[in-house]
């Protein structure tokens, strides 16, 4: 079994006294948190990991309200706080053609589709209706490169490899 854990959820608070934590999601999956699902759970600053098996799962406004078997109270769930909730490898689901995990394009070298090479990209923002890929350049600002297929021509995971043909004005 792959050992590498990927990020689902973020604690940012408890809920209640009854054990509840408030997380905010970071998949698109809806089963990763039903009644039944294996999370593992990483602290901040910390590589200690804990497997955790949700209890109970509803959703209280933006956010998902967690319980877990064995974690009853608010003191026993108090430590989770500002941790992380993740999933194995062997955990995650396969996806659509031209749809990647987070951690499939973060690490791509983006080129044009003249070969000029533009940077790597170290993050990826949503901020709505498509992804942002942030695009670290050396000696000089990022560059925000937008998930639309008018800029990205091709992405090949495999390789680290991103081909775009930026549109007027990305580079500067």
């Amino acid at each position: 079994m792959d050992d590498k854990l990927y990020n689902v959820g973020k604690i940012v608070n408890t809920h209640g006294i009854k054990g509840e934590v408030k997380v905010i999601r970071i998949t698109d999956f809806e089963e990763r948190f039903q009644k039944g699902q294996q999370l593992f759970f990483v602290g901040k600053g910390s590589n200690e990991v804990i497997a955790l098996t949700v209890a109970a799962h509803r959703k209280h406004k933006n956010f998902d309200l967690l319980q877990f078997e064995s974690y009853n109270s608010i003191n026993e769930v108090e430590p989770f706080k500002e941790g992380m909730l993740k999933v194995h490898h062997d955990q995650m689901e396969p996806l659509d053609e031209g749809n990647y995990y987070y951690h499939e394009i973060i690490g791509c070298k983006v080129v044009t589709q003249d070969g000029d090479e533009l940077g790597v990209i170290k993050e990826i923002l949503a901020p709505g209706a498509n992804d942002v890929w942030v695009v670290k350049r050396d000696n000089q600002k990022d560059l925000l490169v937008p998930y639309i297929e008018d800029i990205v021509k091709s992405v090949n995971v495999k390789e680290k490899m991103i081909v775009i043909e930026p549109m007027e004005g990305l580079l500067e």
